[in-house]
């Protein structure tokens, strides 16, 4: 393997397979003074995609109607 220009390299298929390395898996470096160590970062529950969507909607509502007025609208009373 070649390190590119940028920093990037390309970890083989089978090597991706055996560590678990899906695409868009976070993964964190650590370098003990001779070797570097790739590996997954493990996710928090909290932090998976309906939860970083949630917090990105949280605060962003715009509608001037109560709760109980939205949930009428919702059982068409």
């Amino acid at each position: 393997m070649r390190i590119t220009s940028k920093g990037q390299v390309t970890i083989p298929a089978a090597i991706r397979e055996q560590a678990g390395l899906l695409p868009d898996t976070e993964v964190e470096f650590e370098f003990d003074g001779k070797a570097v160590r790739l590996r997954p970062v493990r996710a928090r529950k909290a932090e998976g995609r309906g939860a970083r969507l949630v917090a990105h909607l949280r605060g962003r509502g715009d509608v001037a109607m109560s709760t109980d007025a939205i949930m009428a609208l919702t059982r068409e009373d």
